[in-house]
């Protein structure tokens, strides 16, 4: 099992290793011991799962209250995984990092509680898993416009298709007075 520090180095990419033969394949998708000795001692206390087809843009999301880190992997399918640095007084506040993650390389993103999430479905339908350090509360959740100018994500999609909520959201300036503060 690797783990592999992104251009922010909260964001890890954690790649597990796959025993493959001729009937498939068997890794590891979670071990405690392991994951804390690559540098990620988080306690996930709910697993969510979605189904999204070619073109779905979900995101930026981030639950501040209780805050809230995401373990996130592709099952099937392929998608652009997006972690935004959402701390005000980071060094890296409103940098972005992406990485493809898919049924077929296995990889997963861990996304620090205190940074915005999102992600692009690029095949013609993706199965995502994440686990999550605190239980959904809506009402610490928000969300932030997925084309914000000032962040300037290079989505692999010009057009996404996008929930009511995620196609109304603010930009990341217009929230900063609910950002956790580093």
């Amino acid at each position: 099992m690797k783990f592999r520090p992104t251009a922010n180095p909260d964001v890890i990419v954690i790649e597990p290793d796959v025993h493959r033969d001729d009937r498939g394949f068997f890794l590891e998708s979670y071990h405690q011991e392991k994951y804390r000795a690559g540098g990620l001692d988080a306690v996930f206390v709910q697993d969510n799962h979605s189904c999204s087809q070619r073109g779905t843009l979900r995101g930026l999301h981030s639950q501040l209250e209780p805050a809230q880190g995401k373990l996130v992997r592709c099952l099937r399918g392929e998608v652009f995984d997006v972690a935004v640095d959402a701390r005000v007084g980071s060094a890296r506040f409103g940098s972005w990092v992406g990485e493809r993650l898919s049924g077929d390389n296995h990889l997963q993103l861990w996304i620090p509680p205190g940074f915005l999430h999102g992600f692009a479905v690029l095949s013609e339908e993706a199965e995502v898993e994440y686990k999550v350090t605190a239980p959904y509360r809506p009402e610490g959740e928000i969300a932030v416009a997925w084309n914000d100018p000032a962040i300037g994500i290079e989505w692999p999609l010009a057009e996404p298709l996008l929930s009511a909520r995620d196609a109304a959201a603010p930009l990341l300036s217009e929230v900063q007075d609910r950002l956790p503060r580093t």
